[in-house]
């Protein structure tokens, strides 16, 4: 199996979604949803980089992992999937971006083979950590880590062909600063952006919604903030240059997807794999006047998922349930026949058989938890509860008025309902309900941390 996890590589920038820009060219990720399945409603339970990491290896909520920001690392004595799949026999490998505790690439349990760099890395001439000697190597960092991907896969291919492999390939791509390869710089420089219609500062996009996020917009991740950026040292392109910039880099990264799938079929091994793709958090690019993720909107929330599996999952297929990232580590587990032990805790389970085209009971409902940080403070602490049809959104420690959308009628999330007398006791009930089971499960315990790194947080006076 090969785990393909990318970051801040929202649901919709892909060539074969109906919402993505018109140039963006993503033909390996086209060919992996052709052939295979695409997971249309995937989400995750924190939008932001450590959290939604430490979700994925742990398959736990936030509030039960405790990585609740980017600046400190896991906790002693946290349990991730692959130590399980590394005691049932599996060979295993991390290879990329681990970023949870900003100053270590340490090797971390579970893995026998392991290529990392500190924190969130450089896009360009990385220092690499390959199982305790560090090298310094020169080039575009996504081409090199597919390199090192490429030659574990080669080595495991050869010199053990029958025996299972796990391979967890974690691109620093597409995370902000957006930096694509320089053969693909200006590829789209001339392309035509299609503003989000919430990106106007009008009254229309305002007029019901919560003050913080008008005041967002002025402040660190905020659309006029860029303006002034470079006096709160966070120098920050036109949104123009942003948005192309993405754009690019998410083609850069897709070429480098391409390349592991030939290397697996050279190998003899596509066939016999799973890969899984999947994004670490969504990331606006101009949604209610909005440059980043952290928020509960759809764009911050929702992320890419293709499952590829040739002679194994049916293809062009899709799969219309919420599945979230704490569900990967039970599939994971459940594609490669391991068991969890008995004494182990997680909050997900596997989707292994919606992926194969089976009926199974599933959730009606997702929980999402994001924790106020002192290094960026233009976004509060929220929780959020979403089903098929409706999102009910608490903030927590302003004083502000909560968010409540219609997605059908709403898909953009341009008109709070929150006051609306219809919707009362919908609302209601999803705050009763959202309250009752985080409370169940320990998530109302917000912890206050220490304050770590750097504050970015100068905020504008709106005009």
């Amino acid at each position: 199996m090969v785990f393909i996890l990318s970051d801040d590589h929202r649901y919709d920038f892909m060539g074969f979604m109906d919402e993505a820009p018109d140039f963006l060219e993503t033909p390996n990720l086209d060919r992996m949803a052709a052939g295979g399945v695409h997971v249309r409603n995937a989400f995750v339970t924190t939008s932001l980089c450590s959290p939604s990491r430490a979700s994925i290896l742990t398959g736990r909520y936030m509030h039960a992992h405790r990585v609740v920001d980017n600046q400190r690392p896991v906790p002693p004595g946290t349990r991730f999937f692959p130590e399980h799949l590394q005691r049932a026999g599996v060979k295993t490998a991390f290879v990329g971006k681990w970023h949870m505790g900003h100053d270590s690439d340490e090797r971390r349990p579970g893995f026998d083979h392991w290529v990392s760099f500190k924190g969130q890395g450089e896009y360009f001439d990385p220092e690499l950590n390959i199982n305790g000697e560090r090298r310094q190597f020169e080039g575009y960092n996504a081409d090199i880590l597919t390199d090192q991907a490429i030659r574990w896969i080669d080595t495991q291919s050869s010199d053990e062909p029958s025996k299972p492999f796990f391979l967890y390939l974690s691109y620093k791509a597409v995370h902000y600063p957006f930096k694509p390869a320089p053969r693909h710089q200006g590829r789209y420089a001339e392309s035509k952006i299609e503003y989000p219609e919430t990106m106007a500062n009008s009254e229309e996009n305002y007029q019901t919604q919560s003050r913080w996020i008008r005041d967002r917009r002025y402040s660190i991740h905020g659309i006029d903030h860029m303006e002034t950026g470079a006096f709160d040292n966070d120098p920050v392109p036109s949104f123009d240059a942003l948005y192309r910039d993405y754009c690019e880099t998410v083609h850069s990264l897709d070429e480098n997807i391409g390349r592991v799938l030939e290397q697996l079929k050279a190998a003899g091994q596509l066939e016999s794999t799973l890969v899984l793709y999947m994004g670490d958090n969504g990331f606006a690019l101009g949604e209610h006047g909005f440059y980043d993720k952290r928020d509960a909107f759809e764009e911050s929330i929702r992320v890419p998922m293709i499952a590829y599996a040739p002679t194994n999952l049916p293809a062009g297929e899709s799969v219309d349930e919420m599945i979230q990232n704490i569900d990967v580590a039970s599939t994971v587990l459940d594609a490669m026949e391991v068991e969890l032990p008995a004494d182990a805790k997680v909050d997900g389970k596997s989707f292994l058989p919606l992926l194969r085209g089976d009926s199974i009971a599933w959730r009606d409902h997702i929980l999402y938890e994001y924790h106020w940080e002192w290094n960026f403070p233009a976004t509060p602490t929220l929780f959020a509860i979403r089903d098929e049809r409706f999102k009910y959104i608490y903030y927590h420690g302003v004083w502000d008025q909560d968010g409540f959308y219609d997605l059908q009628t709403d898909p953009h999330e341009r008109h709070n309902l929150i006051n609306v007398p219809g919707y009362r006791e919908q609302i209601e009930r999803m705050s009763r309900q959202m309250f009752d089971e985080l409370s169940a499960m320990g998530g109302l315990n917000i912890p206050v941390r220490r304050p770590q790194g750097e504050r970015l947080g100068s905020r504008k006076l709106p005009r």
